[in-house]
């Protein structure tokens, strides 16, 4: 096999940064080891940010992922970890990191960690009216 699982995560300039927009990744196959009995632990990982100057480099997570397949790790120590490294190589304005653990022992384990740059705030959210449904509506 060419390809190897790694710790290092790739960017690429983000393409629009004077605007904040959403990024969302869905990683389903996430896996890492129980630090206690060795067993295999599943996640689906979600990751959501608002990127500043950088964004990740697809290739380069999924390679970062697959690098703790072998790894003993608590659910919270690798939701945080894997957080922590994805902020320090893309400082991006918003990250929520949200990793949803199979049942294990009659429990499943969802850890959510956020980051928020400390000058970013976000903008107010827009509604926008569903005016297709409110001219069904009308008499």
């Amino acid at each position: 096999m060419t390809t190897q699982a790694q710790k290092t995560l790739e960017t690429f300039a983000n393409p629009a940064p004077h605007r904040d927009y959403q990024i969302h990744m869905e990683i389903p196959e996430f896996t890492c080891l129980c630090p206690k009995t060795g067993q295999p632990d599943f996640a689906v990982l979600t990751l959501d940010y608002i990127a500043d100057k950088l964004c990740v480099e697809l290739k380069s997570l999924k390679l970062y992922v697959w690098s703790f397949r072998d790894e003993g790790h608590f659910h919270e120590d690798v939701t945080n970890r894997i957080l922590d490294d994805l902020v320090k190589t893309m400082k991006p304005r918003f990250m929520r990191l949200t990793a949803r653990f199979y049942v294990r022992g009659g429990i499943f384990t969802n850890v959510v960690a956020e980051h928020r740059k400390k000058s970013w705030k976000p903008e107010p959210k827009v509604e926008l009216a569903d005016f297709c449904n409110q001219s069904n509506t009308r008499n």
